[in-house]
């Protein structure tokens, strides 16, 4: 019950957020202040992986949950100092008069179909990294818990900061040419993320400042999704629907991707364990028979993220070929 809590809490928190955003920024500023907003994603990681770590080796996985808690009450407190501004008004002038039939309208809108394939498919890679970067870590290339927890903090959390920020600053520089032009460079950053992907996983066990470079990079490159994708959604919703949109495109990228990125990943993981100790002629035994193949089984299954993140450069693309269109509607209504 505790667990559903925390999950609504959250659920409400992101799409109130974004859409507050919306209201104090005007479109040509968004994805900077967007990138800005969602730096706590790769801080929080990488502060989660470097003191989970350390405390769940030191004290039991159950003690890194009570070093959680006290932020975010400290944030919750925080948030009751903001002031509520004007629907649309200041940012998109025009725009805040209430529409019928909201998520008829919304699911209209060609370009936000795109745009929520592109979170469940995203959601699905980060949190499958997110969940088996550290067992690949320790299976793969032999690290224990605290040196694991410190590479995924590197490698998955801070090298998300860079690349969220010049993914703002590039989104909004390049917006002032159009729409279109921040979808085209997000679908450019995850052409190059998943080959560097694919590298960092081909790199042999042992290898691992190579491994955490490559995968740094991809990870940068990804992280930008957020100030270009996000600031792209409101560029084709009016400012009256921009909450429901964004809680709808939540709905997709959680109960889509990030559900089902760690339980079909884990599945997948499995499978591939049992085929790799099959092949070494290991037909039968428990736990501790599979046990050395488990790294391979693990390879295997993340083979996965960079070809989805190729498929997410195809759908940006494709995002790119309606936003002009729909950010024309938008702003007409």
């Amino acid at each position: 019950m505790l667990r559903l809590l925390v999950g609504v809490g959250e659920a409400t928190c992101a799409p109130a957020a974004t859409s507050l955003i919306g209201d104090f920024v005007p479109p040509e500023k968004r994805s900077r202040a967007l990138a800005v907003f969602m730096l706590g994603l790769p801080l929080g990681l990488g502060l989660s992986y470097a003191v989970s770590g350390w405390v769940a080796q030191g004290w039991g996985w159950r003690s890194a949950f009570f070093v959680a808690g006290p932020p975010g009450v400290l944030c919750a407190a925080l948030a009751l100092a903001l002031r509520e501004p004007a629907r649309g008004m200041r940012s998109d002038p025009g725009r805040g008069e209430p529409l019928a039939s909201p998520y008829r309208r919304l699911l209209a809108i060609p370009t936000l179909w795109w745009i929520i394939a592109t979170g469940a498919l995203h959601n699905f890679n980060m949190y499958a990294l997110g969940t088996f970067l550290s067992p690949y870590l320790i299976r793969v290339h032999g690290l224990d818990l605290r040196r694991a927890g410190l590479v995924s903090m590197l490698a998955y959390g801070l090298s998300g900061i860079p690349g969220m920020l010049l993914g703002g600053v590039a989104g909004d520089a390049l917006r002032r040419r159009g729409p279109a032009h921040r979808l085209l460079l997000g679908a450019g950053l995850f052409l190059c993320a998943g080959p560097l992907i694919f590298f960092a996983l081909r790199q042999p066990a042992g290898h691992v400042p190579a491994f955490a470079v490559l995968l740094g990079l991809a990870c940068a490159a990804m992280a930008a999704y957020y100030a270009i994708v996000y600031a792209a959604l409101q560029d084709v919703v009016p400012a009256s629907l921009r909450g429901t949109a964004m809680a709808v495109y939540f709905l997709a990228m959680y109960v889509l991707g990030a559900a089902f990125g760690p339980v079909a990943t884990g599945l997948l993981s499995d499978r591939l364990t049992m085929r790799a100790a099959r092949a070494a002629g290991v037909v039968a035994g428990g736990t501790a028979a599979l046990e050395p193949f488990r790294g391979a089984g693990l390879h295997a299954a993340l083979l996965v993220v960079p070809v989805l993140a190729l498929l997410m450069a195809a759908i940006l693309w494709a995002a790119s070929r309606t936003v002009d269109r729909d950010a024309s509607r938008a702003e007409q209504t």
